[in-house]
């Protein structure tokens, strides 16, 4: 089957290598995003795809606009029969959907209907979710609305961060990726409608979205910090200056008497912090214009004292 793969973020990296690796159908292009300035030297950046397929010397096309009469006439031009969106990071227009002899299917991370948009791996760990899975469906042009064809599941172990997260996720999806190609080869997949009541959403994040806040449970601020590595990253304050909060873990001690974001121990395991609901260990940490470093490092020069606090 003759094959346009669209995909952008190292996420879709795994699926794209499984498609190169296999013979049974035959890649004949990449989509990617175009390069992008990027870093203080704004310098242009390739996305994670496009330095994969020309390492494997797989023809790049990165169209600016998907709607222009160019970029239609020359994907028509290759002939595809089934488009593989994965992590792309743009909608296809119906006129781009359209051109496919059979359809486009998208390979999304979470289990559809819940989590539809760009950060679906951040919001599951953040909302404290115990699974997910990836999902493929037939696209439509409303983002991640179409029918379902496959789906798989996963467990989110409670170590997990963002980006332990998302390489299982593409694993995962790989395999259910070629499983699927086969059953539409062979035409035994069938459609389902995705129940429009249990839709929730996964935008994407923003670095206010990282902002510790202190009242909350330490559960909920320990999963805040999971989600959002590497971005935005859960953050804190400390005499005005920003702390980046890289690893944690749960107390469940009584502290009575101390303040949500009060500082009640510090020890060689990291920084015991109260909240609004048991107390927080800071593992790791990174101070502002500071590099990552445990807990117990940072306070060999940092003159941290119980009863201080966090903001």
């Amino acid at each position: 089957m003759n094959i346009v793969f669209f995909g952008s973020s190292e996420f879709a990296v795994e699926s794209l290598s499984r498609l190169v690796s296999t013979k049974a159908h035959r890649l004949i292009f990449v989509v990617t995003q175009p390069d992008k300035k990027q870093g203080r030297g704004m310098k242009l950046s390739s996305t994670a795809i496009k330095n994969y397929a020309l390492e494997h010397s797989i023809p790049v096309y990165q169209p600016r606009y998907l709607r222009s009469k160019e970029t239609l006439e020359y994907l028509r031009n290759l002939k595809p029969e089934i488009f593989v969106v994965i992590a792309y990071g743009k909608i296809l227009p119906q006129e781009l959907l359209d051109i496919p002899k059979l359809f486009a299917i998208n390979l999304h991370a979470s289990l559809l209907p819940k989590y539809r948009g760009a950060a679906p791996i951040n919001w599951a760990i953040i909302n404290g979710e115990k699974e997910t899975g990836v999902t493929i469906i037939k696209m439509s042009v409303a983002l991640d609305a179409g029918e379902i064809i496959a789906q798989k599941k996963v467990n989110i172990g409670d170590d997990d961060t963002a980006p332990s997260l998302e390489k299982k996720l593409a694993f995962l999806g790989s395999d259910l990726l070629l499983e699927t190609l086969e059953k539409i080869v062979n035409n035994q997949y069938t459609l389902a409608r995705q129940d429009e009541e249990k839709v929730t959403l996964a935008p994407l994040l923003n670095k206010n979205d990282g902002l510790i806040n202190w009242k909350l449970a330490a559960q909920k601020l320990h999963d805040l910090i999971r989600g959002t590595q590497a971005w935005p990253g859960a953050f804190t304050h400390y005499q005005a200056k920003v702390i980046k909060l890289w690893e944690s873990a749960l107390d469940l001690e009584v502290a009575p008497g101390k303040e949500p974001g009060e500082i009640i121990a510090l020890s060689k395991e990291g920084i015991l912090v109260k909240t609004g609901k048991d107390n927080l260990l800071i593992k790791q940490l990174q101070p502002e214009s500071g590099k990552r470093m445990s807990a117990y490092d940072f306070l060999q020069g940092h003159k941290l004292r119980t009863g201080d606090k966090f903001l």
